[in-house]
């Protein structure tokens, strides 16, 4: 599949009255042969939600960023139930955006039917609506599948996606197992996930939702096999918990996962302070550097070096 930009999108919208969306699914799109790749970091941003002028501002500031080679949503792109309307403002969103475009699926994009319950309540959909909210997903980022992965320089990217209802961010057996195999084809490949939700115990128990079941990536004990069994993945990134950068173990030495992996967490969008985490991939190092949107400032204190592991 072909890249597709946002200036291409444009020109499709004037000429054929369509949308399309930014999406590189064939690839790397960028030259390799520069000191490091860029990826910018969105969590959740819940599309339309509150004040999409400054949810807009951010991808105007990305677009600025001449060294961002990818954008990388970690799920909740969807404001609520995953409905058509949501769906429909996530490509209108998007099309602002004109650089690769990668996103994974979180709970508000397919685990709930359109019309809410008693008191406004959501109900969870059952299996037909869920496989079509899904469905709608790939759809709107043109994806063969919901999981995948990419190559940047020496480092192998894996995005996955929650598909199963037992938990709000849950991984179906069948994701597990495509895990596994690509995890088993690239041994010596330093290894980075992209999920929806952390891992269990790298945040503080800060709120009444950190490190419950519904709050972290599940199967937990099944994705701790596997993760003890390739040492080569040394970073997960995640949203889904809305961390903010004012919560001490936003950055900190609790976001190691069983002394190995570390979790880069990623607040929502849907605030007046929007802050985008940045990891620049370099052949021997990953540099995680946290924006301020707001005050277009980038954050020292917060600036993070992780080693990845020796094949």
């Amino acid at each position: 599949m072909k890249t597709v930009t946002g200036k291409t999108i444009a020109r499709s919208l004037i000429l054929c009255g369509l949308v399309l969306l930014t999406v590189a699914a064939a690839g790397p799109t960028w030259a390799t042969d520069g000191a490091y790749h860029h990826l910018v970091i969105l969590g959740d941003p819940h599309l339309p939600g509150k004040d999409i002028a400054t949810k807009e501002r951010v991808i105007r500031t990305i677009n600025s960023w001449n060294d961002a080679d990818m954008v990388v949503a970690v799920g909740d792109l969807c404001e609520d139930r995953g409905t058509d309307e949501e769906y429909a403002a996530v490509k209108r969103f998007f099309v602002g955006l004109y650089k690769p475009l990668h996103a994974v699926t979180g709970n508000h994009d397919f685990l709930y039917e359109d019309i809410a319950g008693a008191r406004g309540r959501r109900i969870r959909a059952g299996p037909g609506s869920r496989e079509a909210k899904l469905a709608k997903f790939r759809a709107t980022f043109d994806l063969a599948e919901i999981f995948y992965a990419r190559k940047a320089g020496n480092y192998l990217l894996v995005f996955l996606s929650a598909d199963s209802p037992e938990h709000l961010a849950q991984i179906s057996e069948r994701q597990l197992e495509w895990l596994r195999s690509e995890l088993r084809k690239e041994r010596r490949s330093p290894t980075i996930i992209f999920f929806h939700a952390p891992l269990p115990g790298t945040l503080r128990n800060y709120n009444k939702d950190a490190n419950t079941p519904n709050f972290v990536a599940q199967p937990a004990a099944t994705i701790r096999d596997i993760l003890a069994g390739n040492p080569q993945v040394f970073l997960w990134i995640s949203g889904h918990t809305h961390t903010s950068p004012r919560e001490q173990s936003f950055a900190s030495a609790i976001n190691v996962y069983e002394s190995r992996v570390t979790n880069i967490h990623n607040t929502d969008m849907n605030r007046k302070t929007i802050w985008t985490n940045s990891l620049f991939l370099y052949p021997d190092k990953v540099v995680v550097r946290t924006y301020n949107h707001q005050k277009a400032v980038w954050l020292p204190e917060l600036e993070r070096t992780i080693l990845p592991p020796t094949p």
